[in-house]
């Protein structure tokens, strides 16, 4: 045994380790932290503005200036917290929280004077009574509008305010001229504040919510297709073997909760000013979700206990089921890449479009008219439950194959809107005959001759032959 002084200095080195130890993470976390935010800036430049921009707001309002106190005294203060609320990253989020404020603080600045007013009259044993029943009605029910999920995601900060607003007006113990003072005061810096901040939002490096739209879109799209890719292979192997890799099939879940992001109104700006195809985008955005839905389903079948027996899944519905999730993936993914670039035609993603329902096609008749195939391969005796992993991931694809189809539509759709200008060119370099490269001290403009251009050239210098040549015959006749 270890004597009493071992003991003593084993714990005294175990103390300073431990110590050491804990000095040396938290060191760790004050080097990581300039690096987080390096990082956090060179993701989105944009955010390092909107702080700035922010600041800026702040600092014009002139608070701590002698006029502006003199004017408005200590409701000022109101100003400078309406520019804080209201001041988001886009110009429509900005928008409707000013808004969502402005009227907000209207409407209950007119319910709270009239019921101060009313309990006024009622006289001193009424008073309390009234107001009390009248806060709690109004708090109560504004309270349960906010659950409604369409009420939550636009009126959500408006509602909140009116709920404060009318408490602190009917509540308050003035008389009803000082009351209206208050109001005029506190509504005029609320509109002051909400003014400054919409401002400097819209006119200084203003972030537009259709433009992140167009990509968040595109990049959805692009993020189920990954998934579908492979899909196949993983699912067929975590059945088979046992192993996984999950960590490139997990970018679809922002997809699910991307609704509310998509769905921030503002005014018409950039190349389409009023005929903006907002609701064009909000159509594939949506399908795009729907999709994503039934592809987290599918996920779960991926670590589900109940797996399919390996004597079922060499036959024809693991073909299948392989084509339509890779053929759909390709497909989404060059729909994502022509609605990222705005080009046409969609000549690729209605190819990979046509096979996966052909393999969609083929699957349904064979479950249809022919169940033993998919019983199992020689002969072998199954379960019916042994199939029904199968059969529901087989259902599935089917359905992401028709939402796949619905969202080249809508993209077509989008593309044929009069005010939407997609390129005409393909995702693969056609064969071209090229000018030779130029240096870098020649500014003049790159040629490129298509096949198709350089048919119709030689058609051309033909017939000028064939004139020609009729031409002679014609002289010499």
């Amino acid at each position: 045994m270890a004597s009493p002084a071992v003991r003593d200095q084993d714990n005294h080195n175990d103390a300073e380790n431990s110590s050491i130890g804990y000095c040396g993470k938290v060191m760790n976390k004050v080097v990581e932290f300039p690096r987080k935010l390096k990082k956090l800036g060179q993701d989105d430049p944009r955010r390092i503005v909107h702080s700035l921009k922010v600041g800026l707001a702040l600092v014009s309002l002139l608070y701590y200036s002698e006029p502006f106190y003199n004017g408005l005294g200590d409701t000022g203060m109101w100003a400078i917290l309406t520019v804080v609320v209201v001041f988001e990253f886009s110009v429509g989020a900005t928008l409707g929280r000013g808004l969502n404020r402005i009227l907000a603080t209207f409407l209950a600045g007119a319910l709270g004077f009239g019921v101060h007013h009313l309990a006024n009259l009622s006289g001193d044993i009424a008073h309390p009574i009234l107001i009390g029943i009248f806060v709690f009605l109004l708090a109560a029910s504004v309270t349960f509008i906010r659950f409604f999920p369409r009420m939550k995601a636009r009126y959500d900060y408006g509602l909140l305010i009116f709920i404060l607003t009318f408490c602190l007006i009917s509540v308050s113990g003035y008389r009803d001229e000082e009351i209206l003072e208050m109001a005029h005061k506190r509504a005029s810096t609320i509109l002051i504040g909400a003014f400054i901040a919409v401002f400097v939002c819209v006119f200084i490096c203003p972030v537009w919510a259709g433009e992140d739209l167009h990509n968040s879109v595109a990049k959805n799209i692009e993020k189920l297709g990954s998934f579908l890719e492979g899909f196949g292979d993983e699912y067929f192997k975590v059945v088979g073997s046992g192993e996984s890799n999950m960590a490139h099939l997990q970018g679809y879940f922002s997809v699910l909760n991307s609704k509310q992001s998509e769905e921030t109104q503002e005014p018409r700006h950039g190349r389409f000013r009023y005929r903006h195809p907002w609701r064009y985008y909000l159509k594939i955005g949506n399908l795009t979700r729907q999709c994503a839905y039934r592809i987290d389903t599918l996920s779960g079948y991926l670590n589900s206990e109940v797996q399919t027996p390996l004597n079922i899944q060499n036959n024809q519905v693991q073909e299948l089921c392989m084509k339509m999730s890779s053929e759909s993936g390709k497909a989404l993914k060059e729909l994502a890449w022509a609605l990222k670039t705005m080009t046409k035609p969609f000549s690729a993603a209605s190819s990979h479009i046509t096979k996966s329902r052909a393999a969609a096609n083929n699957l349904k008749s064979m479950l249809r008219t022919n169940a033993a195939v998919v019983a199992g391969v020689g002969g072998d005796q199954v379960r019916l439950l042994d199939i029904v992993p199968a059969v529901t991931v087989a259902s599935l694809l089917s359905e992401i194959v028709a939402y796949a189809e619905q969202i080249e539509k809508s993209i077509q759709k989008l593309a044929s809107f009069q005010h939407v200008q997609f390129k005409s060119a393909e995702r693969k370099k056609p064969t071209a005959l090229t000018s030779c490269k130029t240096s870098s001290s020649n500014v003049g403009p790159h040629h490129v001759i298509t096949m198709d251009r350089l048919a119709s050239l030689q058609v051309q210098e033909s017939n000028k032959e064939i004139g020609s040549k009729f031409q002679r015959i014609r002289s010499a006749v």
